[in-house]
């Protein structure tokens, strides 16, 4: 086998370059979100377990809200486990690191004040996600 066609699969003979480029793309791009979405569950791991004083300062953990308390044990879990779906380059990786950051704006907006967004975040989401579904739709539909 060649390197990198476990990846993509295997070839057929007048497989096209463009189809391997698309493919691959979408497996940097979900492997890239995955490395930012597991360092996201490790800092609010991190505030949960009292070493997140460096990021946020603040009173500790437990004597937080609790809204503030659920909002950071949800994405704890839910982006730790996004992030491992997305580096295995599972369907239902892409649909749980959606669901993370769409829940993320929804609640920056409903709660700005336990999560607050800033329109770079807001906008660096939106292009991750347009990304995301322009690899995805590519890598299928290049069949021709």
């Amino acid at each position: 086998m060649r390197d990198g066609e476990i990846l993509r699969g295997p070839g057929q003979p007048g497989e096209t370059k463009r189809r391997v480029r698309w493919r691959l793309l979408l497996v940097w791009l979900l492997r890239l979100l995955s490395v930012v979405w597991i360092g996201k569950g490790l800092m609010h791991w991190m505030t949960i377990l009292g070493l997140g004083l460096v990021f946020e300062p603040g009173p500790a953990f437990e004597t937080r809200p609790l809204t503030f308390q659920a909002i950071t044990v949800y994405f704890a879990v839910f982006d730790l486990v996004a992030g491992v779906g997305l580096w295995l380059t599972a369907t239902w990786g892409g649909v749980l690191w959606l669901l993370a950051a769409v829940s993320q704006l929804l609640l920056g907006f409903f709660f700005p004040r336990w999560l607050t967004l800033s329109p770079a975040l807001i906008g660096t989401y939106v292009a991750l996600m347009l990304a995301y579904f322009l690899a995805t739709w590519a890598a299928e539909n290049q069949d021709g």
